[in-house]
């Protein structure tokens, strides 16, 4: 049955998409510099934006990101057979008048069915490189989705949030370390600046050159148990 709109989420959306791009061979993230979702393939890069309904807000969300990626689109729910057909056919053009793909998601049967409405058409704008390469190098440096697209007033696992709690794991294991033997685990070339700058208040210098875990992060490692599990397994 179709969530009643008052209590339908956008993270309802989600993992429809999610299952729905990972079966066409995307790598999926959720949240990624502001991005509800972002989906590669190759050198290929899609974002979509989700709500509940077609709004100025999205529009807006999605014309912004299309200063990363040609490929945005807005991702809603099927409208109810209450809709105004003369709407969502107006709805239809502003987005293609815009350039912008349509998804949407029927959760009124199990499992939801998710419909690419159209593609974007390929539009003549200036993209800020810039950008699109943060958003490429965050998915790269994330190994796994730990976030949920659309969710809000949550932490969001970051790469460098992920590469911390990797940090912090391996001090809680083995002890102080130096970063050049914590880079030898596979710490990544940022080990030494996290541990220097110390952003979560996780690690403190006990010796030259050589970092442990604080109160802090030992207590707060325990925040994180699937990424410790994987870990775990990894290392």
């Amino acid at each position: 049955m179709l969530p009643h709109v008052s209590t339908l989420r956008e993270t309802d959306l989600y993992a429809p998409i999610r299952a729905h791009l990972a079966s066409l061979g995307y790598t999926v993230r959720a949240e990624v510099d502001h991005c509800d979702i972002t989906a590669t393939r190759g050198d290929e890069l899609l974002v979509i934006e989700m709500k509940r309904h077609l709004s100025i807000d999205l529009l807006i969300q999605a014309t912004e990101r299309q200063r990363i990626t040609d490929s945005v689109y807005v991702a809603v729910p099927q409208p109810s057979k209450a809709y105004p057909r003369g709407r969502w056919r107006d709805a239809q053009r502003l987005l293609r008048r815009l350039a912008l793909g349509l998804i949407v998601v029927d959760l009124g049967v199990r499992p939801a069915c998710v419909e690419v409405v159209f593609h974007p058409l390929p539009a003549q704008r200036q993209k800020l490189k810039r950008r699109k390469r943060a958003v490429l190098r965050e998915i790269s440096a994330r190994s796994y989705d730990g976030n949920e697209g659309g969710s809000t007033g949550r932490k969001l696992m970051t790469g460098y949030r992920e590469n911390a709690i990797r940090i912090a794991y391996l001090l809680r294991q083995l002890g102080p370390q130096a970063p050049r033997d914590l880079r030898a685990l596979g710490t990544g070339e940022k080990t030494l600046s996290i541990l220097s700058n110390n952003y979560y208040g996780w690690f403190e210098r006990v010796d030259r050159g050589i970092y442990a875990l604080t109160r802090q992060g030992r207590k707060e490692l325990k925040a994180y148990p699937e990424v410790v599990a994987r870990l775990a397994k990894l290392l």
